[in-house]
C-alpha cells in the first residue's frame, strides 16, 4: 500500500503551540543584534568582554588531556560538589552534605528552572518581585503554577521591596517565593532586615523559597552579602542558586550549582537527572582544582567595585541620574532630564545615535512598566568603559 509523500511544507501546523506560547526574542537578543549592527559599545547584554584566569582554562584542559571525558556522576562530581560545601561554610557559616544537598547544573538558569519544576504544581502560586529575571516567569509557566507579581519601590535611595505587600499577596495556594540578591537589573542588595522580613513571612507556613543569588560575590563599599544560607530557619526551606560562570568570567561555559536541604535536594535531582542529568565533565574538574585558592572570589568585590566606581564618575559628568550599585556588575540610571521617549525606545535611540546600548528596565517587568529607567554593564575592561563614557559625555 503506497502512503502519500507528505513533506513539512504540505502539513498543516498552524494549530500547535508551545507551553510558552506567548514569548518572543528577548530584549537582550534585540539590543545586542542592534549593538552590531551600529557598531556601539555594548553595555546591554551581561557579559565580560575579557578573558578569564589563564589557570582556569589550563585546569579544565589538563582534565581533557587526562582523559576526563566521559559522562561524570548525574550530581556533580565529588570535588567540586565539596569544594563548594567548604565555601559556603566558610563564608556564610552553614554547611551543606557535599553528597545530598549540593547539586552541579548546567548554569543559574536550569538550576531556577528545576528548582520551580521539582516544586510547583498546576495551580500553585508563585510570588515574583519585579523587575525580575526574564527566566523566573516561563520556569512558572511550565509547570503549570500561577505568577503573582510584587513590584519594587523606587525611590531616592534606589530599589527596595516592600515586604508587606509580598505578605498581603501570600495566600493558601502560595508555594514558593522568589528572591534575588544581589538584584539582575536594579544593582540593590537585601540586607539583615530584609532576610528577617521574608523569615516573618514564611515563618509557620509550608511556603518554600528560591534564593538567586549569581552575584553574590559583587557586593560592595565592605557590606556583606546577606545570603539565606546565614539564617537557618530560611536555609531549612530555600533552594540557593549559584554560578560559576559569574563568579568566573566564564558565563559561556554554562556551570552553576543549587545548594538545599536533603529533602529538597531529592526531588530537585529527580527533575534534574531528565531535564539535563549531568555537566560537562572536564569542565567541573578544572573549577574543583581551580577552587582550592578561595583568592579569586574573595578578590572580586574590589574587582568590579574599581570598575563601578570609574564608571559611575563618568556617568556623573552626563545628564544621566544614577540610582544605587550596591552590588552586581550592573548601574542603572534615569534618563527623564535626556528624553521623554519610553525605555525600550531611548535604549534604542541610544544605540543607534550615541553608540552605547543598554537595556531598559521596563523589559523586566512581566506588562511593561515604565519609570525612565536603564540598565548598563560594566562588567567590561577599562578601555571599554572609557569608550561607552566618551559617547555618552555628548548627552
Amino acid at each position: 500500500m503506497n502512503m502519500p509523500n507528505e513533506t513539512a511544507a504540505s502539513m498543516d501546523f498552524s494549530g500547535l503551540t508551545s507551553r510558552l506560547p506567548d514569548v518572543g526574542t528577548t530584549i537582550f537578543t534585540v539590543m545586542s543584534a542592534l549593538a552590531t549592527e551600529k557598531g556601539a559599545v555594548n553595555l546591554g547584554q551581561g557579559f565580560p568582554d575579557f578573558h578569564c584566569d589563564p589557570a582556569l582554562v589550563d585546569a579544565v584542559a589538563d582534565a581533557m588531556r587526562s582523559g576526563l571525558n566521559q559522562y561524570p556522576p548525574m550530581t556533580g562530581i565529588p570535588g567540586l560538589r565539596e569544594v563548594v560545601a567548604d565555601k559556603v561554610e566558610a563564608i556564610y557559616g552553614h554547611r551543606y552534605d557535599p553528597a545530598t544537598e549540593i547539586t552541579v547544573t548546567a548554569g543559574a538558569t536550569q538550576g531556577i528552572l528545576t528548582s520551580v519544576l521539582c516544586c510547583v504544581h498546576p495551580g500553585d502560586e508563585v510570588i515574583v518581585i519585579e523587575p525580575a529575571y526574564d527566566s523566573y516567569v516561563p520556569a512558572i509557566q511550565l509547570a503549570g503554577g500561577v505568577p503573582v507579581f510584587v513590584q519594587m519601590e523606587v525611590t531616592a535611595a534606589g530599589y527596595a521591596v516592600p515586604w508587606q505587600k509580598v505578605a498581603a499577596a501570600v495566600s493558601p495556594r502560595t508555594r514558593l517565593i522568589m528572591i534575588n540578591s544581589p538584584h539582575n537589573p536594579t544593582g540593590s542588595v537585601l540586607r539583615i532586615a530584609d532576610i528577617n522580613a521574608l523569615a516573618d513571612i514564611v515563618r509557620g507556613t509550608g511556603i518554600l523559597v528560591l534564593s538567586d543569588e549569581v552575584y553574590e560575590h559583587m557586593v560592595y563599599d565592605g557590606a556583606r552579602h546577606e545570603s539565606v544560607c546565614r539564617h537557618p530557619e530560611l536555609a531549612a526551606r530555600s533552594f540557593v542558586v549559584s554560578s560559576f560562570g559569574k563568579t568566573y568570567h566564564v558565563t559561556g561555559w554554562k556551570i552553576g550549582y543549587v545548594a538545599a536541604p536533603a529533602a529538597l535536594m531529592s526531588e530537585f535531582r529527580k527533575v534534574h537527572q531528565f531535564n539535563v542529568f549531568t555537566v560537562n565533565t572536564p569542565v567541573q574538574y578544572g573549577l574543583a582544582a581551580f577552587m582550592k585558592n578561595p583568592a579569586p572570589y574573595l578578590e572580586l568585590p574590589a574587582f568590579y567595585q574599581r570598575k563601578r566606581d570609574l564608571f559611575r564618575e563618568g556617568l556623573a559628568a552626563t545628564r544621566f541620574k544614577l540610582l544605587p550599585s550596591d552590588g552586581t556588575y550592573f548601574q542603572c540610571v534615569e534618563y527623564s532630564d535626556v528624553s521623554s521617549l519610553p525605555e525600550a525606545d531611548f535604549a534604542k535611540w541610544l544605540t543607534t545615535e550615541i553608540g552605547v546600548a543598554a537595556i531598559p528596565v521596563s523589559a523586566f517587568y512581566h506588562e511593561p512598566r515604565e519609570s525612565g529607567i536603564v540598565r548598563f554593564c560594566f562588567a567590561k575592561q577599562d578601555e571599554t568603559l572609557k569608550l561607552a563614557l566618551e559617547r555618552l559625555s555628548k548627552l
